[in-house]
């Protein structure tokens, strides 16, 4: 699994450090049940500090994503749920976006841009 955090970044490191785990679940990277990196070894590899990456599993642990299990570490706990505020902000822009008769490849356009 890649691990990837953008120190340049206005992102807050342990959000980074969420999306990658929630990216690696939902591409399949990750399974349900499977072991993440001690957060210690994690911390070291990515150059954060261990409570930036403490921090992300306590995220994905309040999400129930993640279980924790002493002695065991972290465990990847379900697949990824969508997240419903994602999900109802791009019903909203897809609706505006049909109001000002934007497409569905101009919106594309328009995301790409900004990201």
């Amino acid at each position: 699994m890649r691990w990837i955090v953008d120190h340049s970044s206005r992102e807050l490191l342990q959000h980074q450090i969420a999306a990658c785990v929630r990216q690696g679940v939902a591409s399949g990277e990750l399974a349900v049940g499977e072991q993440l990196p001690p957060a210690a070894e994690l911390a070291e590899a990515l150059s954060v500090d261990r409570n930036t990456v403490l921090a992300a599993y306590r995220q994905l642990r309040d999400e129930s994503l993640l279980e924790f299990r002493r002695g065991r570490g972290a465990r990847v706990a379900s697949a990824v749920p969508e997240p419903a505020p994602v999900t109802e902000a791009a019903h909203t822009l897809v609706a505006v976006a049909r109001r000002h008769g934007l497409g569905r490849h101009d919106l594309i356009r328009l995301i790409e841009r900004l990201t």
